[in-house]
């Protein structure tokens, strides 16, 4: 009970900073983020040099700075928070320097007196790729109409859709999804979750339609079924990185939830594959 309650209060936190982070916008949402991108970079290198004699600390402290560069420089650029003069010039810094943090980390590995510097090597821009740009782009929903609430429902969906397929792979589960990586996920609960956030698409055209002007109805589904796959895709990848490194939980800072891994391994999935659907859709159906 007292785990359940922990848990629970954990969660109640989480998803309101979420929400006023993406409804405040601009540097609220900047910084709430780069921390988002900070923690789950520490674990995801952790969790990755654990078996090789741990993270050197000069290769993790500079990974981690250029993935919070890059999350910085694209949100400044895409949310327009500066004059256009100075969003030109500092955009073009950020990235800028996040070239050379690119080129200089390619180097250093010459140096390295590791036993496997390829691999670590690898490590490092996978966490880039894995973590670091899908969190960045997710700024690119505030360049769309009704952009902000279109990233809350987003997150909405993905957390309903987690609801959904527990629930309905808890009660009717027994199709196994993917047994060689997630034992336990259904395709029963796969059809649950999809279904969650589809219907809430229902929920927000017509409970707050002054948020969503600019989205069919059509759309709002259409983006429900891009999130419950592609949060479902996101779960496995990190259950297969999970799984390869051989731990259960990517850490222990959420009380009751593990680490930050844990709680946006959908999202790294969904974000980009929601910025691709949206674009789409603004550009050829609008």
């Amino acid at each position: 009970m007292k785990n359940l309650i922990l848990r629970a209060i954990t969660g109640a936190v989480y998803v309101a900073l979420i929400c006023y982070s993406v409804l405040a916008g601009g540097w609220n949402y900047i910084i709430f983020f780069a921390l988002i991108t900070l923690l789950a970079l520490h674990e995801f290198y952790n969790l990755c040099n654990s078996s090789n004699g741990g993270e050197n600390i000069t290769t993790l402290v500079i990974d981690i700075v250029g993935g919070i560069i890059l999350c910085i420089g694209l949100g400044c650029v895409n949310m327009s928070l500066l004059s256009p003069f100075t969003t030109a010039v500092l955009g073009g810094t950020f990235f800028t320097v996040y070239l050379l943090y690119l080129i200089v980390r390619l180097v250093m590995q010459l140096y390295s007196q590791e036993n496997s510097p390829l691999t670590k090597l690898a490590y490092s821009y996978m966490g880039q790729m894995y973590i670091a740009l899908p969190v960045g782009i997710m700024s690119m929903f505030y360049t769309f109409p009704d952009g902000k609430f279109l990233l809350l429902a987003m997150f909405i969906m993905i957390w309903l859709n987690d609801t959904g397929a527990f629930c309905v792979g808890s009660l009717f589960g027994k199709h196994r999804l993917f047994p060689r990586i997630s034992p336990k996920k259904s395709w029963e609960g796969f059809a649950g979750g999809v279904i969650f956030a589809i219907a809430s698409a229902f929920m927000f055209k017509y409970a707050f339609p002054q948020y969503f002007e600019s989205v069919s109805l059509a759309g709002l589904c259409g983006l429900g079924a891009v999130v419950g796959a592609f949060a479902t895709w996101g779960d496995l990848v990190e259950s297969l990185i999970k799984r390869t490194l051989g731990v259960k939980d990517s850490g222990t800072i959420l009380p009751g939830h593990g680490g930050i891994l844990d709680r946006i391994d959908s999202l790294l999935l969904v974000v980009p594959a929601s910025v691709l659907y949206l674009t789409a859709l603004i550009l050829y159906c609008c």
